[in-house]
């Protein structure tokens, strides 16, 4: 969902989507009036260009979002600059307090421009940042209502993936800046530890469940040199490879690991030993409930999540029926492919085989490991000889594939997607999370590798930053259903191509988007129907052919992620029910390349939005 401009950068580029892109782009000459203007010293007419509303409205859109993330010294290092590279975000209740004034201040700006004078491009901007800004004040009564540190996202992970994969040196002052941010854990934390006793206070705890997780990864953290007598830690091998790699004197790379190694020592290892120290405390106080239910007037909380996330007026009893309706659906199209390999049995026999049998897995060492990021690689690489057929707009930026770090890997998702920075310098990067191998088969990788790369998130992510001729919020913002949606219909784009040869990859493919579909019903069902862990797990296990430890991670993502999981299948099917409702309209008119183009040159959108642009694109052509 895209919130305020500063929280729409934060999000979007932690969560973790081209100049040739057919995006309507600022206003020109026909906007812009001519008034005389008489020169008095010279007694000369001279023509001064008028500045038009849609003009001026632009150029406020590029100022609030040059101070909003002027503010967030950790938005300016995911977009690839180098400002306050020596900073952390500041997570006080004052400084969020001042941004929310700032916000509201911004709104009564933005209002008292003349929407009816603006161009189309620039009121649909307009109509997207009001939007934005609203819901962020709206939402705002809310603003406790989340877990800061949980097993999939935190501060505790956080600045240590920064440090490793966004923050660049690349000459000393960005050495330099390292160790300040090394220096500067320690307070940041103590703001996190005063966040995390605001939530005790309203009592909002997470589960159980998420205090090892996060214990764990804290201790992985501060483990190695200089913490013991081990081998570097994470953070001291980073910044010691990134150090030895620039053209600077041997003495003064001796002198900048030494005083990243005394900021490990005072800074990194107390603000950690005090955050586990809190936590383990706190786990004292905390139950096994799942669902936000628990909360004070959480379920309306959760119908405010379920409506920002699908940008829809669904129910949550709706959701969960789609969700079953889907799962049923997709069963049967994994009975007909069980039938072409000639497996004797019932589904669920066949779905025990593919999660069982050991022709679906590497070897959960090096050696497969490497196996699976090299055919991976190879998947993404074949799949860019096919795009100009499905598509008119690529994107320029590069893309890598990684395994995810090893300090993260036990928690951390299965798959992700980091976007490149603002420049494009700095890839996009395809993560695998190659922890447990008997949860990524063979037969997954090839959906997977779409989804997360080429065509899917690499490809609307990227093309989002790439965009001319609309505001940087549009550039870095998102919707989840929409990005999400995106991500999974590309999953089923490569078929219609050629892809998914291998019958058991196409039944990896359908067991992905299954998957998706039983996330409507799970999410719902903790979050409305008072499911239990277990009772989530349950149903993933029997529904689906993942290994029993998918299921595990997938529920505990719902439960401390309410209603994130529900946008992936919503988006996919609007993006689906509109482009058959295109070719049956156009006929042979319909070009899939110009309806792909018409879904990204815009960039995140709400879904009704999408379809307003879709049904508009359809009209012209007819």
């Amino acid at each position: 969902m895209l919130k305020s401009i500063s929280a729409a950068v934060g999000a979007a580029l932690l969560l973790s989507a081209c100049n040739q892109s057919s995006e309507p782009t600022a206003p020109q000459a026909p906007d812009t009036k001519v008034q005389e203007n008489k020169v008095q010293d010279s007694g000369q007419t001279m023509a001064t260009p008028e500045i038009s509303e849609s003009e001026k409205v632009n150029a406020f859109f590029e100022r609030v979002f040059e101070e909003s993330v002027a503010r967030s010294p950790e938005s300016l290092t995911y977009l690839g600059r180098k400002n306050r590279g020596d900073e952390w975000d500041d997570l006080s209740e004052a400084y969020a307090n001042e941004s929310m004034e700032i916000t509201k201040k911004q709104l009564a700006e933005l209002k008292a421009f003349d929407r009816s004078a603006l161009d189309e491009a620039t009121a649909l901007s307009y109509d997207l940042l009001v939007q934005s800004m609203e819901n962020e004040i709206a939402d705002n009564k809310w603003r406790l209502y989340n877990y800061p540190v949980n097993q999939m996202f935190g501060r505790h992970s956080s600045v240590v993936s920064m440090l490793i994969n966004q923050h660049r040196v690349s000459d000393l002052k960005d050495a330099e800046n390292y160790v300040a941010r090394l220096n500067g854990i320690s307070p940041l934390f103590d703001q996190l530890i005063t966040n995390i006793e605001a939530r005790t206070a309203a009592n909002i705890i997470p589960p159980k469940f998420v205090f090892p997780h996060v214990i764990r990864d804290s201790k992985n953290i501060i483990k190695g040199a200089p913490f013991d007598d081990g081998e570097p830690s994470t953070l001291l091998a980073d910044f010691s490879k990134k150090v030895d790699a620039l053209e600077i004197e041997d003495e003064k790379k001796a002198e900048l690991v030494a005083a990243a190694t005394k900021a490990l020592s005072t800074s990194v290892k107390p603000a950690y030993e005090k955050l586990i120290a809190h936590l383990t405390e706190l786990e004292t106080k905390a139950n096994t409930d799942a669902g936000i239910w628990k909360w004070k007037d959480g379920d309306v909380f959760y119908n405010v999540a379920l409506s920002r996330t699908t940008t829809t007026d669904l129910t949550s009893d709706e959701i969960h029926q789609i969700g079953l309706d889907e799962v049923e659906r997709i069963h049967n199209e994994m009975r007909a492919i069980k039938d072409k390999v000639n497996f004797e049995g019932d589904l669920k026999a066949f779905m025990a085989f593919m999660r069982d049998d050991e022709q679906f897995y590497y070897a959960n060492d090096e050696e497969g490991k490497a196996r699976y990021l090299s055919e991976a690689t190879a998947l993404i690489d074949g799949m860019k000889a096919q795009l100009d057929n499905m598509f008119i707009t690529k994107p320029k930026a590069d893309l890598d594939v990684k395994a995810v770090e090893a300090y993260r890997e036990q928690s951390a998702g299965k798959a992700f997607y980091n976007r490149p920075s603002e420049d494009g310098s700095r890839p996009g990067i395809y993560y695998a999370n190659l922890y447990d191998m008997k949860a990524m088969p063979t037969y997954q990788m090839e959906a997977l590798a779409y989804h997360e790369g080429l065509p899917g998130h690499h490809m609307q992510l990227a093309i989002q930053q790439e965009l001319t001729g609309i505001p940087k919020f549009r550039k870095f913002g998102g919707y989840t259903a929409y990005i999400e949606g995106w991500g999974l219909y590309s999953e089923y784009l490569p078929k219609e191509f050629g892809a998914y040869q291998d019958p058991y990859s196409d039944f990896g493919r359908l067991a992905m988007e299954l998957w998706r579909a039983c996330r409507l019903v799970v999410d719902t069902g903790i979050h409305a129907k008072k499911w239990t862990r277990e009772e989530g797990i349950a149903y993933y296990t029997d529904n689906t052919p993942n290994a029993v430890s998918d299921g595990v991670k997938m529920v505990e993502r719902h439960i401390v992620m309410p209603s994130q999981a529900t946008a992936y299948k919503i988006g996919m099917l609007k993006i689906l029910e509109l482009r058959a409702d295109a070719k049956e309209k156009l006929g042979d008119k319909f070009d899939i390349r110009e309806y792909h183009d018409e879904i990204l040159k815009y960039g995140p959108l709400p879904l009704n939005v999408v379809e307003a642009k879709v049904d508009a694109w359809v009209a012209s052509k007819l």
